[in-house]
């Protein structure tokens, strides 16, 4: 459909017209899609969630509830069906209805899973293929501005190839860094193929903010490791140098000083970047002397450990996702998002150039909280609005802060900061 839109002039979202969006509120189409039971089984939340009967309501209601911004991508699976052949017709009837709408994309390309032809994040066929799926994409609809390529890269390497739980379900040190260099790998080169079609493109990396715990003093040393470790698909991203720690441990684990050398040969990527900042009540953790650990509640919150994050980068800041299930009382949820946006508030205050807050997702979720792992069909209520469409409470809350806090925040957009401009 629309073959046509791919010679439509790309209409170019300067850096002064981003500024004029002001602060950038969102929400998202969840749209993970792993696979478990050993690839048999495939966990596509676009299906799961009815987006695929309702895409077109579900874009009307980002509408609706006034966001500007939607994280939003077709699914990589179903898109790209064998090296360089694509199947766009769900994208071109999604993104022309975006861009009907005045919606800001925010198009994520992989989202936890990959095509069947590829297997898993093991496969070293997978970053340039991926490159040129997003050189694709970007050249079949050059209007788009902002990307997130590969979506929480660190969690994606995590759940697949140290906790066993997706994709290749490995629990091992070397397949982990197999995993993290691969997947760091793609997004370096698709944020370079995608530059080649926007020069002026911006990356949002949409990555989940982490901290651990000792609970004791036997848990120091692994508590050190894992505040480390948590930064390395970052830092690998941004071509930072890793601690001497980090950097034994992946060579230990396999990757070659050539392979690290690819990463610290990056740094003029950074220019084009906001670190996109993920925060649930799941993202603090109490390890113990053992080096297991567990989740330890809010014990710091979003803004005391983002701190942490942008003093080590030194980025725009954008929080892309959170939510909260809707509990018995029915203002958990809606607690929660204040609770976020007035750490957002202390953040800029302080002079963290926040430039978005995210509610994700749209719709409620299926089977999040036990992290896909099994087949149960679990509604989690947690979404702006329910499987049926009906608004929840925190989707009022939302509309309700949208409508107060915009006209105040259009005029204090950090987005001037961002250098975008090839």
């Amino acid at each position: 459909m629309l073959d046509a839109l791919s010679s439509v002039p790309a209409p170019s979202l300067s850096l002064h017209a981003l500024a004029s969006q002001g602060f950038l509120f969102a929400t998202g189409i969840e749209n993970s899609a792993p696979t478990i039971q050993g690839g048999r089984v495939r966990r596509d939340q676009m299906a799961e969630c009815g987006h695929y009967d309702n895409w077109k309501l579900d874009l009307a209601l980002v509408k609706e509830i006034g966001c500007s911004v939607l994280r939003y991508g077709p699914q990589i699976h179903t898109t790209l069906r064998a090296p360089g052949v694509h199947d766009w017709s769900f994208a071109d009837e999604g993104f022309a209805e975006i861009r009907r709408l005045g919606i800001v994309p925010v198009v994520d390309l992989c989202h936890f899973g990959l095509p069947d032809f590829l297997g898993d994040f093991q496969n070293p066929d997978f970053p340039q293929l991926f490159a040129d799926y997003a050189e694709a994409f970007a050249a079949r609809f050059p209007w788009v501005q902002l990307y997130t390529p590969v979506n929480e890269m660190f969690i994606t390497a995590v759940f697949s190839a140290k906790y066993g739980w997706w994709n290749e379900e490995r629990r091992d040190d070397r397949s982990y860094v197999t995993a993290i260099k691969h997947i760091v790998r793609a997004n370096v080169l698709a944020m370079r193929a995608i530059l080649r079609i926007r020069p002026d493109a911006i990356f949002i990396q949409s990555e989940s903010t982490e901290h651990f715990h000792p609970e004791c003093p036997l848990a120091l040393p692994h508590a050190e490791h894992r505040n480390a470790e948590r930064f390395l698909t970052l830092d690998l991203n941004y071509g930072r140098r890793v601690c001497s720690a980090m950097y034994e441990y992946l060579a230990d684990n396999g990757m070659t000083r050539e392979e690290y050398h690819f990463f610290m040969r990056g740094k003029e990527l950074r220019r084009h970047c906001v670190m996109g900042n993920d925060w649930y009540v799941t993202n603090e953790h109490l390890i113990g002397g053992d080096g297991h650990s567990r989740w330890a509640g809010e014990v710091f919150g979003y803004d005391t450990v983002t701190r942490d994050y942008h003093a080590r980068y030194g980025l725009p800041v954008m929080h892309t996702e959170t939510n909260m299930d809707e509990g018995p009382r029915g203002d958990e949820a809606e607690r929660w998002l204040w609770k976020q946006w007035s750490g957002i508030m202390r953040l800029r205050q302080d002079g963290v150039p926040v430039l978005g807050f995210t509610w994700y997702s749209l719709t409620d979720q299926v089977d999040w909280s036990h992290a896909l792992r099994e087949q149960r069909g679990d509604v989690n209520p947690r979404g702006l609005y329910d499987l049926d469409r009906n608004i929840r409470t925190v989707g009022r809350a939302y509309k309700r802060l949208i409508e107060t806090w915009k006209p105040v925040l259009q005029a204090e957009s950090h987005c001037l900061r961002l250098p975008v401009t090839a």
